[in-house]
């Protein structure tokens, strides 16, 4: 698609009906996470965002941790809710983003300049939302609907282990994505005026 960057944020919605297929190649979807790794800035030029790719039955696997997990902690009563939830809006997808942070990286930067280490994993979290949003307006400009997720820190250890990640990575959310199968509802904004203050 060929939309203005306000188009595309404007356009960027939760989208909790998703089917498993996409309208673009794996490759397609790669070279998105990549984009954004390269151009998505970050506090020193401390790059240290890491993305993970999971599709197929990794995808899959993904979000049967989740489940499984959840329902060991999960009032009885209330799983079927969840369940439903995990299987018909996350899992029925084509695939999963996860993000990471690297905390090494941080800690590198705070022991090179201890003046800013109180401020380092402020920044960490700001690069890695912004990862979040870029990956999440291309995502959204190709066809693709997507949502945020934050099943960390419960599904971390499991996620871990499973695909031998780092144990300096720190798992910040995940973004399930797949074909929309309807459009989401209207967004209601408040006002303008409490949030916004100009001065000239």
């Amino acid at each position: 698609m060929s939309r203005s960057f306000k188009e595309a944020l404007k356009n960027r919605r939760s989208c909790y009906g998703i089917t498993g297929t996409s309208p673009i190649t794996d490759e397609q979807i790669k070279e998105i996470l990549s984009f954004a790794l390269l151009n998505v800035p970050s506090a020193f030029n401390s790059q240290s965002t890491r993305l993970v790719l999971l599709l197929g039955s990794h995808h899959k696997k993904l979000w049967e941790i989740a489940l499984k997990i959840l329902k060991g902690i999960t009032p009885q009563a209330a799983f079927a809710k969840t369940e439903q939830k995990i299987n018909g809006c996350f899992a029925c997808g084509y695939g999963t983003v996860l993000f990471f942070e690297d905390t090494a990286a941080v800690k590198a930067l705070q022991d090179k300049f201890p003046a800013y280490k109180d401020n380092f994993p402020v920044w960490s979290e700001h690069t890695n939302a912004m990862h979040q949003l870029s990956v999440w307006t291309m995502l959204e400009d190709e066809g693709l609907g997507a949502t945020l997720q934050h099943y960390n820190p419960i599904i971390d250890e499991e996620v871990r282990k499973t695909w031998n990640i780092d144990a300096a990575w720190k798992l910040r959310a995940q973004m399930p994505f797949g074909v929309k199968t309807a459009e989401p509802d209207a967004k209601e904004f408040g006002p303008l005026e409490p949030r916004l203050k100009v001065f000239k």
